[in-house]
């Protein structure tokens, strides 16, 4: 696999780490952002639009650009490096990519369309309080009178659900007919908005009969489809940890070239220096992971892409928790507060592995498809 960018992928990537620096220069222009609702900077979501990056995934007739996994990739590495709190992987790629998948031809050109000119925020209520990972819904049951739909139940975490428009919910269908997707207007619905760790926004929805609007052909069992849609999502989330492991260790290198005790700075110490390049070894090997899993979605096989998500899923997370807690230790205490970078970034990275799936969670899922006397290695 050839992993460099051609010129239009390195001219996509100057483009929106452009965009991004002028909002996010510093670490205090993120906090500032994320201390008010929604929690992103609706200005910055407009221009994302202009530039065409929020249509990346989708097809020209429904107004997106028609760009492949690595373009998608390379936007949520940038927004990673920044830490940039806009609901880019929750709406674009996880509920736009279910609305690209799923929908009927009107409804792509509708809420895609909608979607890729900044008009909407689409999130994806998916998750049951207490259940995570599951492509079957639990939380939220479906209900049909003659052709109306209706739903009840909880979804929560929903990532970006406080900000968003248009939810596009999992739910049980009648008669164990297995998980629909559905759209609902989000001013249907009980919201209850509040910040994770790493200060990005998530809600508790609550359906009480709330009307909604099957996605493509009604009554079908969906759920493999929609796991197809979470791996292609956990992908992209290994993208955007890419980009903030990339700012982890550059900036822990900075500092210890930097900082001063004992008349010296800190990379005059080979113990300090040889922990900073284990992080850089521990990035490397996530790097190569994270492009070689990007690359396998072009393939189009379901069952490659699953495995890929798995394989990059655990990499990582194990570099993930690797490269943070070394970047909080190198930097001391100022590593810890809410007023640094490197602390809200490992943070961000702990924020992703519980939304999108674990260390073991991976593992688990890998060692499910070994037969006997195989091995499960992250990087075979």
């Amino acid at each position: 696999m050839d992993f460099t960018y051609d010129d239009e992928q390195q001219a996509l990537r100057e483009a929106v780490r452009g965009l991004l620096a002028t909002a996010y220069a510093d670490h205090d222009a993120r906090r500032r952002t994320v201390a008010d609702e929604p929690g992103f900077d609706r200005a910055l979501w407009g221009r994302l639009a202009e530039m065409g990056v929020l249509g990346l995934p989708f097809a020209e007739e429904h107004g997106g650009v028609g760009a492949g996994p690595v373009e998608i990739g390379i936007v949520c590495q940038e927004l990673g490096r920044v830490l940039a709190p806009e609901p880019y992987l929750a709406s674009v790629v996880h509920a736009g990519g279910l609305v690209a998948a799923l929908g009927s031809p009107e409804q792509k050109a509708d809420l895609l369309g909608r979607l890729s000119a900044g008009e909407v925020v689409l999130a994806a209520a998916d998750t049951s309080p207490g259940g995570r990972w599951a492509s079957r819904a639990d939380g939220v049951r479906a209900s049909v009178s003659g052709d109306t739909w209706t739903l009840d139940g909880v979804a929560d975490p929903v990532v970006a659900g406080g900000s968003a428009d248009v939810l596009v919910v999992t739910a049980a269908l009648p008669d164990e007919g297995g998980t629909g997707v559905f759209v609902v207007d989000a001013a249907d619905v009980e919201r209850t908005g509040y910040a994770a760790a790493d200060l990005s926004r998530a809600a508790s929805v609550r359906f009480a009969g709330s009307a909604a609007t099957p996605l493509g052909a009604p009554g079908r069992d969906l759920a493999p489809s929609i796991a197809t849609i979470s791996d292609l999502t956990r992908i992209m989330g290994a993208n955007q940890s890419l980009g903030v492991m990339q700012s982890q260790v550059r900036a822990t290198t900075d500092y210890l070239k930097s900082r001063k005790q004992f008349g010296v700075t800190l990379n005059t110490f080979q113990a300090l220096t040889f922990r900073a390049a284990d992080m850089y070894v521990s990035l490397e090997l996530a790097h190569s992971m994270v492009d070689w899993a990007t690359m396998t979605i072009a393939g189009g096989d379901r069952e490659a892409v699953a495995e890929a998500a798995d394989r990059v899923g655990l990499e990582v997370s194990r570099a993930g928790r690797h490269i943070g807690q070394e970047a909080i230790q190198l930097h001391g205490g100022i590593g810890m507060t809410a007023e640094y970078a490197v602390g809200v970034g490992t943070a961000h990275l702990e924020v992703l592995d519980q939304w999108l799936g674990n260390a073991p969670h991976h593992l688990s899922r890998l060692a499910g498809r070994v037969t006997d006397h195989e091995l499960v290695e992250a990087l075979s």
